[in-house]
């Protein structure tokens, strides 16, 4: 499954609103600018009236006198494109600053079921290659490519307001301009979605192959996975190159449109003045602009590929608005604490279901240890009974009312999933801990963190519960980052609770002391264990065993043993090993 892609109509849309909510800074922008090129004007206006005082006689005096407007235009360009740069700097991280909070927002409601579908290349590369094409485009390109078009306009009026006849010359390179523009932005947009996605899978390739380096190692899977990425550097290397090649075409053309300008001026100015039709000091001054507006004229093109790129990603970011929720919350509120599952199915791929037909009814404060092996559908049961996905048939409920029909913070009230994966957040650990309940206070902290044995490792460190942790901060072990983890969800407080595996990272002897020291708060809470070490089915109330998406058998620890079927088996080769 590919993220969506927002068409042009959205993009547009969106652009229009967002320089809309900005437009006050944007005009500012825009007015400064614009004295700045009008100022800039005066120089070669100056120029041509002392070419035509010079020509006609004039004295010491006068000469000085221009001189001293010329300096005081230069000096007051000087001023105006300090601040108008200053200004529009402040413009561009102010609108970068609310298109990242905007995608921000996007990014954390969307729907787990269709971030897991999409895969993490493809959701990567957008809240990182894009997001950092899109920040060069606000904070640079737009700024500039109003100021340039503004600068353009002003030297072409005033060009046609010294000499109209002269200044048709200057139109001699547009068709040139024109066409070769017309036909780099026709073919810039697709080509540069291909790169974008290009780069996306690649990626997300590099990632996976990365974070599977063990089971790729364990399954020989060397060659294939160096294959798969050999094929998607050719992919991006070809877009590459098709890019590359529209603006190997693009360059030459601008270049050669701004050079027949003032070949085109010179000459028919010169035609001119020998026909009496005009004055040295006109051409002159028309001759100036023609060398003076090349610049902002190349820079325009150059912004406009570079919004070109910009909008690519841009269009890949605001993509991710047009994806919808998974499930529609009702009103309904839960009689009783109760979960239960029935006739349970759920499909990654349509018509490929991976659960089929589960049943299960969870007597409130048991605890349920789900074991079976790797790929048996744990997991993705574990998902369907926290209310992760909406099933695709049947229905996991709670007191009565199906999971998807709760608010995704009143689910969380009620059911919760800690799973083997963790993350900690760039903050202090106080930081990490208040994600879960903002109001606690640091009792409650350290009653959680004494909950799951972490108190002392933390009140140990530099700062304590002040001490920055994540990137740049204080490291974590990962059995430390899972205790954090734990611990949020010991402040969260549902009545039923979810545990994926949730201390495999640990060694066996801390797991073993972790999951004690868990029992006085799970004590009185539902909780589904599932787990490969046996010890935490031994110590369930009901262990039920999962293959092939199904559950096979239910039941005590000591009956299942004793009845000699596939827990039995999975006991007695877990005793000896």
């Amino acid at each position: 499954m590919k993220l969506p892609i927002a068409d042009r109509a959205t993009l547009r849309d969106h652009t229009r609103e967002l320089l809309r909510r900005h437009r006050r800074g944007l005009g500012g922008v825009l007015a400064l600018h614009t004295l700045a090129a009008a100022t800039g004007l005066a120089g070669p206006w100056l120029l041509g009236r002392m070419v035509d005082a010079v020509a006609h006689g004039t004295t010491t005096g006068y000469i000085d006198q221009v001189v001293a407007f010329l300096v005081v235009a230069v000096l007051a360009q000087t001023v105006l494109i300090r601040y108008a740069q200053r200004a529009a700097m402040i413009l561009g991280e102010t609108v970068f600053a609310d298109l990242r909070e905007q995608f921000i927002g996007t990014v954390t409601r969307l729907p787990l079921s269709t971030v897991e579908r999409a895969g993490t290349g493809d959701l990567v590369g957008r809240t990182t290659n894009d997001i950092d094409r899109v920040q060069h485009s606000v904070r640079f390109g737009i700024p500039r490519i109003l100021v340039t078009t503004a600068t353009i306009t002003l030297t072409l009026v005033a060009a046609f307001a010294v000499d109209a006849v002269v200044a048709l010359g200057l139109l001699v390179g547009l068709p040139l301009l024109l066409g070769t523009t017309r036909w780099y932005l026709k073919r810039a947009a697709a080509g540069y979605l291909r790169e974008s996605a290009a780069y996306a899978t690649l990626n997300g390739t590099l990632t996976e192959s990365v974070e599977g380096a063990r089971t790729i190692d364990a399954l020989g899977l060397g060659p294939r996975r160096r294959a798969r990425i050999d094929a998607d550097l050719r992919e991006a290397f070809a877009a590459e190159t098709y890019t590359l090649r529209l603006r190997t075409v693009l360059f030459p053309g601008v270049d050669l449109s701004f050079v027949l300008p003032i070949i085109a001026v010179v000459a028919w100015g010169a035609y001119l003045i020998s026909t009496g039709a005009t004055t040295v000091g006109a051409v002159t001054t028309i001759a100036l602009y023609a060398v003076q507006v090349m610049h902002p004229i190349g820079e325009l093109i150059f912004w406009l590929d570079e919004i070109q790129v910009g909008a690519t990603s841009l269009a890949r970011i605001i993509g991710v608005n047009a994806i919808g929720p998974d499930r529609v919350a009702t009103d309904a509120a839960p009689a009783d604490e109760r979960v239960v599952a029935r006739d349970l199915r759920y499909a990654y791929r349509e018509g490929q279901d991976v659960l089929h037909g589960i049943g299960l009814d969870l007597e409130v404060g048991e605890r349920l240890a789900v074991v079976g092996p790797s790929g048996a559908g744990k997991s993705t049961l574990g998902r369907m009974l926290a209310g992760i996905h909406p099933p695709t048939g049947g229905q996991v409920s709670v007191g009565g009312v199906p999971l998807v029909d709760l608010p995704l913070e009143d689910l969380r009230g009620h059911v919760a999933l800690v799973t083997q994966e963790h993350h900690v957040f760039v903050g202090t650990v106080e930081q990490n801990l208040r994600l879960a309940k903002p109001s606690a206070d640091d009792a409650e902290l350290r009653r959680a963190l004494e909950a799951v044995d972490a108190w002392e490792w933390v009140d140990a460190l530099p700062d304590g519960l002040a001490t920055e942790v994540g990137s740049g901060g204080a490291s974590l072990t990962p059995a430390q980052a899972q205790q954090v983890a734990l611990a949020r969800l010991v402040l969260l407080d549902p009545h039923t609770l979810v545990l994926d595996e949730a201390t495999s990272l640990l060694d066996p002897r801390a797991a073993r002391h972790l999951e004690r020291s868990l029992s006085a708060v799970l004590h009185g809470r539902t909780v589904v264990a599932i787990a490969h070490r046996l010890h935490t089915a031994h110590d369930a109330d009901r262990v039920a065993v999962v293959d092939d998406g199904r559950i096979t058998e239910i039941g005590r620890h000591d009956d299942l043993v004793a009845a000699g079927g596939e827990y039995a088996a999975l006991w007695h080769s877990w005793q000896r090993d």
